[in-house]
């Protein structure tokens, strides 16, 4: 849903649902610092435009804070001082902007294809003041490292994923945006070491070394956030397409009515 009206029959968002429980006081000043209003200004964004435009769902506005902000802040602590950040299938900007808010020394590129979530990243990203650490890029992971004719391929230190898709197919779109020695963090679930352990070898195949699994946030959020995390050891290319074999008269083979 794109428009800025609730759906019939629903009460508008209520803004007071984004509001900081006491309990995740500590965690939150913690990981956001002076930057905890700049965070609060993002929940109450996500649980009113957010939830009108079907962005987040009804049910998660109370729930923002500890299953949306702080868990992707945590990530924070696996990124290096003034690194670039490419966000890929950014949604409603988690872990891309949370990210950009609790680190400003970072640069941060929201990637992500769907207009009308690029429409509220934009929004978003103005309304926030964040316009010169983070931009939006609209289109998939694998345009964004094509580039184009008119526009370089976007490569970054750390690319994050959130819950996008499954650790091989992850793989394949993030490391090609992954500078060389730099690291995708991919924000998981419970079954992050099965996925380690059923995709490592296409990982590797990839270019990613190892994967890794790190607990984010222990000791500042209950529980944990589970992050697994893969450096670009190798730049592995595409594979080339065949060129038709040749006969010994010079004429391809299969007829002359082959396409050349």
């Amino acid at each position: 849903m794109d428009g800025s009206d609730p759906p019939v029959g629903e009460a508008a968002p209520d803004p007071a649902e984004a509001t900081l429980p006491p309990e995740l006081a500590e965690a939150a000043r913690t990981l956001f610092g002076e930057r905890l209003d700049l965070a609060a200004a993002y929940a109450e964004l996500l649980a009113t435009e957010g939830v009108v435009r079907g962005l987040i769902g009804p049910r998660e506005a109370p729930r923002l804070w500890d299953r949306h902000l702080l868990n992707c802040a945590v990530m924070a602590e696996r990124i290096p001082e003034g690194a670039s950040v490419i966000d890929v299938g950014s949604g409603a900007g988690l872990p891309g902007l949370v990210l950009a808010i609790a680190r400003p020394d970072l640069t941060v590129t929201l990637v992500e294809p769907l207009a009308r979530r690029v429409s509220f990243l934009i929004e978003a990203v103005q309304r926030l003041g964040l316009t010169r650490s983070v931009r939006v890029f609209r289109g998939r992971a694998e345009e964004a490292a094509a580039g184009s004719r008119d526009r370089d391929p976007l490569a970054a230190d750390i690319v994050t994923a959130r819950a996008v898709a499954a650790l091989d197919r992850l793989a394949a779109w993030c490391l090609p945006l992954t500078v060389p020695g730099g690291r995708l963090l991919a924000l998981k679930g419970a079954s992050a070491a099965d996925e380690i352990a059923e995709h490592t070898d296409a990982v590797v195949r990839l270019g990613g070394g190892t994967p890794e699994l790190h607990r984010c946030g222990a000791g500042v959020i209950e529980p944990a956030a589970t992050v697994v995390e893969v450096v670009r050891e190798r730049v592995v290319n595409p594979p080339r397409a065949k060129k038709p074999k040749r006969s010994r008269g010079g004429r391809n083979r299969g007829g002359r009515n082959r396409d050349r």
